[in-house]
């Protein structure tokens, strides 16, 4: 009896792979194993069976990966030489990559869970960082192409993998002191991309990783104010973001973002009062702020107030005149104003002249009207000055029936 209990606790300590493992440590094709994985990883034995089906699947993705990275190290020392290249799968390269990266992640889960005693003792965990690093920061690369391709798909897979994977357990022991030069441009475009895929959260998330790079942090926080005023819905969430905002403003009252999105809110609630006692006081701390000098210019438009819009557009430019919203802003308010003028026709050309001045210079900032609507008040300076036959003027008439 004693020797029939042994025979029987041996054949339990070392049962052998289930028949799920087994087929999927079968399959050769990464294709094949993802799918069996895809199908049976429910009937695998434990974790452990678990974290060997993914690192099955790493193996299969590096192989790919290493064999067309094998390709490219040949056709740079090719181009080197002046000798012909070898034509390598671009697309299976980056996928591969990806896959490699996306399985390894997987597998260290599993492979850091206690097994049956309770205790944890990963087995895949330092080849699988060692051997994934490169093929992730490849997946940079793989971004670039797809957005020079205009695929927004892949733009979002490849780049989104790469950040989400920048804190990631398995890579804690990896040098990635490298990628700070260029992990928050990766960081910012990518959330350009989320938001206009409507991936909101996305695009909050990884504006959050842009913003701890001090050169894309200015450029972020702009960008989560604006998706954050793009998504109120309810008067309430208005307000919500408004309080939120208050609160951040008078932390950083030197953050320009900030400031400009407030101002915008308030200006939709349409509490000009506010609008301008920010203004004011920004002006006060900063006399060339330019940001302060054309919302108080754009608050006077509104209000029909021409003469003193046209002064603080006129010092808005001053500071910087490369605006081309500023800039027809301010052509409007001098067109609006010689309209007003009556019986001095030489004062109201005049006006109309010095407002050409700046809408033509808004013109050739913004040549296609991506950001200003210069045509019309521009068409209106040629009319007056011009007549309505000078080729100018006929110029702008065709431009504004496109």
């Amino acid at each position: 009896m004693f020797c029939a209990l042994m025979v029987l606790g041996t054949s339990t300590a070392f049962a052998g792979d289930s028949d799920a493992l087994k087929a999927i440590l079968k399959a050769k094709s990464y294709a094949d194993a993802a799918s069996l994985v895809k199908s049976t990883v429910a009937q695998l034995a434990d974790n452990a069976e678990k974290a060997k089906a993914y690192n099955h699947l790493v193996n299969l993705a590096m192989e790919k990966f290493d064999k067309e990275g094998a390709i490219i190290s040949q056709n740079m020392a090719a181009e080197l030489a002046k000798k012909e290249k070898e034509a390598y799968d671009t697309l299976g390269y980056y996928d591969a990559a990806y896959n490699a990266l996306a399985n390894a992640i997987e597998c260290d889960k599993y492979d850091n869970l206690p097994d049956a005693k309770g205790k944890v003792k990963p087995k895949f965990h330092d080849n699988n960082a060692q051997r994934i690093a490169n093929a992730r920061i490849q997946l940079v690369n793989a971004g670039q192409t797809a957005a020079g391709k205009g695929d927004e798909a892949g733009v979002l897979k490849y780049w989104g993998m790469f950040l989400d994977t920048e804190d990631a357990p398995l890579l804690a022991a990896i040098d990635k002191s490298s990628e700070a030069s260029y992990l928050g441009q990766v960081a910012y475009y990518t959330a350009l991309y989320a938001n206009q895929a409507k991936q909101t959260d996305l695009a909050l998330k990884y504006l959050d990783i842009a913003m701890k790079d001090p050169e894309q942090a200015k450029e972020a926080q702009s960008q989560k104010f604006a998706i954050g005023q793009a998504n109120l819905k309810t008067k309430e969430d208005t307000v919500k973001f408004v309080m939120e905002l208050k609160e951040f403003y008078a932390q950083n009252s030197d953050n320009e973002a900030a400031f400009g999105t407030l101002c915008n809110l308030y200006s939709a609630m349409g509490d000009k009062d506010s609008v301008m006692q920010l203004v004011n006081d920004r002006i006060a701390k900063d006399p060339n702020n330019h940001t302060a000098w054309a919302l108080k210019g754009q608050n006077e438009m509104n209000n029909l107030d021409y003469d003193n819009a046209i002064a603080s557009f006129k010092k808005a430019c001053e500071i910087d005149g490369t605006n081309p919203v500023v800039l027809t802003y301010l052509g409007f308010c001098m067109n609006s104003k010689a309209a007003g003028i009556e019986g001095n026709i030489p004062a109201q050309k005049e006006l109309y002249k010095e407002s050409m001045t700046y809408l033509e210079r808004a013109r050739d900032i913004d040549p296609d009207r991506l950001k200003a609507n210069w045509a019309y008040p521009l068409y209106q300076c040629y009319y007056i000055n011009y007549s309505a036959n000078d080729p100018r003027t006929k110029e702008m008439e065709s431009l504004l029936k496109k």
